[in-house]
């Protein structure tokens, strides 16, 4: 097993962070976290395919739309997809692959979830259940699919290496106070060891990564009582929530070429949340 060089590491800084004529699918790319993720990488120059759940489909095309715009013209397309279901995965990721690369995929970033606030002992199994099924049955089912393409286009004799890129959160690697998210922290550690267990197993074909964000101000966080808020607040050293479009630059370095030797890192972006 060899994680493959960079074909021109000499080049100037800039040139490896361009994805330029590469191929990305970011889940969960119509809002929050995963809209600036595929904001970004269409900004570094890449086509991009993003996957939701619940936007109106018509919502969903006119995103894809502005992000078009957003990387001068390039290619854009919204699917409808449930991570839940396996089967419907691999069929968006082979269809998107076909009509956005052109039969060529690259990067993929497993960023569709969700999040509830339930006390252990009160959990009842559908919910727990149903955020397993999403925060880390869907991750898997999301990479295993763009595996097996990055894996065919390597054995096809073309540089089919990709790069998979997971959204998982701090709370893989701390307990959140004062809210209560067992089920929440535990799918999202799950996640970072995964992405750790993939990146040695996949190592011929792909970098396996994690971005583990703080707080950020999305909807999601939007919802919770202030009392919450203010004790976050309290408990974060930069003294403020992190904007979504914070965290693109660290989806770029993860899916270009200024990544090349990194493969199994989760990368902390929390303002010092997890330093004190």
């Amino acid at each position: 097993m060899v994680l493959p060089s960079h074909p021109n590491p000499a080049a100037p800084v800039i040139a490896h962070f361009d994805l330029t004529g590469k191929t990305a699918i970011v889940t969960g790319g119509t809002r929050g976290i995963g809209l600036e993720v595929a904001r970004g990488l269409a900004e570094a120059g890449a086509k991009v395919a993003i996957t939701y759940t619940s936007t109106d489909p018509a919502e969903a095309d006119a995103t894809a739309a502005k992000l078009s715009a957003s990387g001068n013209g390039v290619l854009v397309k919204a699917y409808k997809c449930n991570v839940r279901n396996r089967a419907e995965v691999e069929s968006v990721i082979e269809t998107a692959t076909k009509e956005v690369g052109g039969g060529k995929l690259d990067v993929v970033v497993a960023n569709a979830g969700i999040a509830d606030h339930i006390p252990a002992i009160e959990y009842p199994e559908d919910k727990f259940r149903d955020m397993l099924d999403v925060n880390f049955h869907g991750a898997f089912w999301t990479a295993q699919a763009a595996a097996k393409v990055f894996e065919r286009q390597l054995k096809g004799g073309s540089d089919g290496r990709g790069s998979i890129i997971f959204t998982a959160s701090v709370s893989a690697i701390l307990v959140n106070v004062p809210q209560k998210q067992a089920a929440y922290n535990a799918s999202k550690a799950a996640v970072v060891h995964l992405a750790k267990s993939l990146s040695v197993e996949w190592v011929d074909f792909a970098r396996v990564n994690c971005v583990s964000p703080g707080f950020i101000a999305t909807d999601m966080l939007s919802v919770h009582p202030e009392e919450w808020r203010k004790k976050w607040f309290s408990m974060i050293p930069s003294g403020r929530l992190c904007e979504p479009a914070e965290l693109k630059g660290s989806y770029v370095y993860l899916a270009s070429g200024a990544s090349s030797y990194m493969t199994g890192a989760n990368l902390v972006i929390d303002g010092g949340y997890t330093l004190p």
